[in-house]
């Protein structure tokens, strides 16, 4: 991704306590008429590898226990470790690379993410390419900690939740085509095939974000007590449950859509692609939704899409049964479930100022946190009594449970406001 001019990063100031930031309840950006400057696009693109990377072992995962004769079970552990080594690395390599100029971080980010790949693909054994994995997601939550700044930053605080739309879309994409392809070209060449693609795909990254990324010339404050500090913000933990809550929603259904669609709908395994693919599909466009909404309105945009999603999965546990309407459903939840994703991103950067890192690094472990949970408990009550529709209902229960938070955000905000007016 070439630009005929480096766009300035200087860091925002981000909005003291109390005051009411301009977005909803004051006076509306016009967030549609920013144009988001290339190195945002870039990120974007660099969150496709990143997702590609993260959700591929998925599909890969018989060639992957055949080669390293391990069972399929064993071999799920790289899908484990990379989740908690997102969940951990994140906010310890924020701490780790906070004196790092950000254009340093990055790269260097990309460079272990590269070298984990490269490790698993050389592994002869599930050990090793367990470190791989780790290295990889090392790399995977430094690049989140600190290109989430970047990108806001650079957009500016009137576009700053639509940079984190571009990037959380880098993720969405990378599941409808990255993840595809990857696992395609893994059963043809060899389950290291995207491993290979991958790293290569990350150095490359890596020039263009030296020549592309422009170096630091104003920085925040980056002391660990300034990182700390912004994390005292009561509604910024309100936004991390938030977004657990709304991840486990989703994910609490989603990581069991197969058994829903064929089992119980009754559609035919090789539908399930096809619906799996809408739902990415939906995701895109909510995502993008999302982003352009949140700048002006995020509370008038969370609150609606959350209700929304939770009355989606409310709806699969009912109705399910009948093929059309399931898969419309899944369909659906992909657009109003990730609707919310670039708002709660957005929000961390209003509520803790714009250039902390450890805060966008906490906001990535909000999001895997909600992963597993969801995943845990839609196992949970699947080989409960509520057999298939034990996912659904617990989805629905996490997505009601997020409108308290969101709830208690949208008043003080309100608050805020009219404090801010008088």
């Amino acid at each position: 991704m070439t630009s005929t001019a480096s766009p300035s990063l200087t860091t925002q100031p981000g909005h003291p306590a109390g005051a009411a930031p301009e977005h909803e309840g004051g006076t509306p950006a016009a967030t549609g008429k920013v144009k988001l400057p290339p190195v945002v696009w870039l990120l974007g693109g660099i969150a496709f590898i990143m997702g590609t990377s993260e959700f591929v072992v998925s599909g890969l995962l018989p060639q992957i226990s055949t080669t390293l004769g391990v069972s399929i079970s064993s071999a799920g552990m790289l899908i484990t470790v990379f989740a908690i080594g997102m969940l951990i690395g994140a906010p310890v390599m924020s701490i780790a690379t906070r004196r790092l100029p950000r254009r340093s971080a990055l790269v260097a980010a990309l460079l272990v993410f590269a070298a984990g790949h490269v490790v698993s693909a050389l592994s002869s054994s599930l050990g090793l390419a367990i470190v791989g994995r780790v290295a990889s997601a090392l790399g995977n939550g430094t690049f989140w900690a600190v290109g989430a700044v970047v990108a806001t930053a650079a957009a500016g605080p009137a576009a700053s939740t639509r940079a984190t739309g571009v990037m959380v879309g880098g993720i969405t994409l990378a599941n409808i085509v990255g993840v595809p392809l990857g696992t395609a070209a893994g059963q043809l060449g060899g389950w290291q095939t995207p491993f290979w693609m991958l790293a290569a795909f990350a150095l490359a990254a890596s020039v263009v974000v030296t020549r592309r990324v422009p170096a630091d010339t104003t920085r925040a404050d980056t002391s660990l007590r300034a990182e700390t500090a912004a994390l005292k913000h009561p509604r910024l933990w309100l936004v991390y449950l938030a977004t657990a809550l709304i991840q486990a929603g989703i994910m609490g259904a989603y990581s069991y859509v197969a058994p829903l669609l064929t089992e119980r709908a009754g559609l035919a395994t090789a539908v399930v692609p096809l619906a799996m693919l809408g739902f990415g599909v939906g995701a895109l466009a909510g995502t993008t939704v999302g982003g352009r909404l949140g700048d002006r309105r995020p509370y008038t945009t969370l609150i609606p899409a959350t209700a929304l999603t939770a009355a989606i999965l409310g709806a699969l546990t009912l109705w399910a049964a009948n093929s059309v309407v399931a898969v419309v459903l899944v369909v659906l939840l992909g657009m109003a479930g990730f609707a919310c994703n670039p708002v709660v991103v957005g929000e961390v950067v209003h509520i803790a100022g714009a250039g902390r890192s450890l805060p966008m690094a906490l906001a990535t472990s909000a999001f895997q946190i909600g992963i597993a949970t969801g995943t845990w408990a839609g196992g949970i009550a699947l080989t409960s009594g509520l057999g298939l529709r034990g996912p659904s209902l617990a989805g629905f229960v996490f997505a009601l449970a997020a409108l308290v938070p969101l709830g208690l955000l949208a008043a003080s905000h309100r608050k805020a406001g009219v404090t801010a007016r008088n």
